[in-house]
């Protein structure tokens, strides 16, 4: 395959326009941006991408853990090494790409100076957490509750800012979105990230105006959408995301 590869937003457990949009493009690669909630192992619902040797990567949203039957979909599924939270991979275009999957919860940290215990965390790492987590509820082996596995601690932050990355993906939004957080654009400076991509909020927002602040391209992915970008940091929306014509005017 030599052509674009796609950063898909939020899927929520539909993958047919992936897969047509990846044949139609002859995509180099395909990228997930969390919250897939497949309704059968990930393997199985990306299997025709698989067929034609599509490479694909991901991250985990917070819904993926929501229960057990979509954790095993996701984390036992075939294509469970290929999520790249916490971990540098290089592209077919020789980009390196890194992810942050899940989000920010107040019961373990959330970075702001209005949250609970003004942003600072009440647990560093899943196994500190793990020790405070009742035998009967951890999951798998970090020893934490299930949901947390779709929860970013301090310590996933700490890794990755010591790796190089050309692109980030996350779930959680950068600053320049409203819901977005400081400590990310930090994070994506400290890597040397030019270009960060993320999902979640179902959102495509036009930030260029704060990209030469941020120091790299910002791009919101919206829900089920389909956006390609190049190794000179362009994008183009292969597919609209299905909310994107109702928040089209929401600029910051």
């Amino acid at each position: 395959m030599t052509g674009p590869i796609l950063f898909c937003g939020d899927p929520h457990g539909r993958f047919g326009h992936i897969i047509e949009a990846a044949d139609r493009t002859q995509a180099s690669g395909v990228i997930l941006l969390g919250d897939m909630e497949p309704q059968r192992p990930l393997h199985l619902e990306l299997a025709p991408l698989l067929e034609c040797k599509v490479p694909v990567w991901f991250i985990h949203g917070n819904h993926d853990a929501d229960s057990d039957e979509l954790w095993m979909r996701v984390w036992g599924s075939e294509l469970a090494d290929r999520n790249v939270h916490g971990r540098v991979v290089e592209l077919p275009d020789g980009r390196r790409l890194a992810g942050l999957g899940g989000v920010f919860r107040e019961t373990v940290w959330y970075p702001s100076a209005s949250a609970a215990r003004a942003g600072a965390p009440a647990f560093r790492s899943r196994l500190e957490h793990s020790k405070s987590t009742p035998r009967q509820d951890r999951w798998g082996g970090s020893g934490t509750h299930r949901k947390h596995w779709g929860t970013i601690y301090p310590e996933d932050i700490d890794s990755l800012a010591e790796m190089r990355a050309d692109v980030l993906i996350l779930h959680e939004a950068p600053a320049y979105h409203p819901n977005g957080f400081d400590l990310l654009d930090t994070l994506a400076q400290s890597m040397g990230a030019k270009v960060v991509v993320h999902g979640h909020h179902h959102d495509r927002l036009d930030s260029a105006d704060r990209w030469a602040e941020q120091g790299f391209k910002s791009y919101g992915v919206g829900l089920r959408g389909i956006t390609s970008i190049d190794a000179k940091g362009n994008a183009e929306v292969v597919v609209a995301g299905e909310l994107d014509d109702a928040r089209l005017g929401r600029l910051l």
